[in-house]
């Protein structure tokens, strides 16, 4: 037993006395890596893909473990392309956090570096246009669609609608939504503090929400349950505002309620539970 021990130490010794400071920087990195790519697939529905692949992997050793040769050729021609079956089917999350990178939108993309003073001011006036302008459409009633992206990317639905990259404004988001403009109809796409585009179209939700609410917020609903982004409906009939998030739609709510939801939303940490505005009932009025 002491034999043992002593081996263990003098290999501890050994790596200890060869181990350099880029070694260190070298663990760091892939540790890194490692901890945003599983943060990047846990909080998108990529995540959901790669359960699949371990499902279909245990799977694969179930039937070789068994000699089943027609199941386990058809897993291995599978698997032995499993790298550009992962990018084919990830593009959209890899291409995501590839532009948030190249953009210098770090703070979308870890959790380590807090807003600067700046940043911070920035996306506050941003929450201000969009509450201003959700409340002015309010009172003339004119029907909107504000998505707010969160982690889970919204790549393809961008691709749905024309692409404007603006910085966010109340006359921006009122011409849009201005009933004889091109782009009224479908939802306005938020991300990292600018308007990023327009005319966009959203899945529809399949749960019943109330008979006297119309297309704008079923596709509220159903973006919300696909994604975690936070939705903001304004009803051309009502004038009434509405928010959507995780599946839930809130009626008639106040411009303060827009206000600290969207604050709790793009300026809260995500661990601090304390600031989170408090979950309800679905479709709560």
């Amino acid at each position: 037993m002491t034999v043992f021990f002593n081996k263990i130490a003098d290999g501890f010794l050994r790596l200890a006395s060869s181990f350099n400071w880029y070694d260190a920087l070298d663990i760091i990195f892939v540790a890194l890596v490692l901890y945003y790519g599983m943060k990047l697939f846990i909080r998108t529905r990529a995540f959901h893909l790669v359960r699949g692949f371990i499902f279909i992997a245990l799977i694969y050793f179930a039937v070789s473990t068994l000699n089943m040769s027609a199941s386990t050729y058809f897993l291995h021609k599978l698997f032995s392309d499993i790298v550009v079956v992962i990018v084919l089917l990830f593009q959209p999350e890899f291409r995501h956090a590839i532009e948030n990178f190249g953009r210098g939108d770090l703070h979308r993309f870890t959790t380590f570096f807090r807003f600067s003073s700046m940043q911070q001011e920035e996306y506050r006036a941003g929450i201000s246009a969009i509450v201003k302008a959700a409340m002015n459409m309010s009172d003339t009633r004119t029907g909107a669609l504000i998505v707010v992206e969160g982690k889970s990317p919204l790549t393809e639905i961008i691709a749905t609608g024309s692409e404007i990259d603006a910085k966010i404004s109340v006359p921006i988001i009122e011409n849009i939504f201005y009933p004889k403009s091109p782009l009224h109809d479908g939802a306005m796409i938020i991300r990292a503090n600018r308007v990023c585009a327009a005319g966009c179209i959203l899945p529809l939700t399949q749960n019943e929400i109330g008979r006297e609410l119309g297309t704008r917020h079923r596709a509220a609903v159903g973006i919300s349950e696909a994604t975690d982004a936070l939705v903001i409906v304004v009803s051309e009939e009502t004038g009434a505002v509405s928010i959507a998030k995780d599946g839930r739609l809130t009626r008639n709510v106040t411009s303060g309620a827009v206000s600290d939801q969207l604050t709790a939303f793009l300026l809260t940490d995500e661990d601090d539970d304390s600031a989170k505005p408090r979950r309800r009932n679905r479709h709560e009025s």
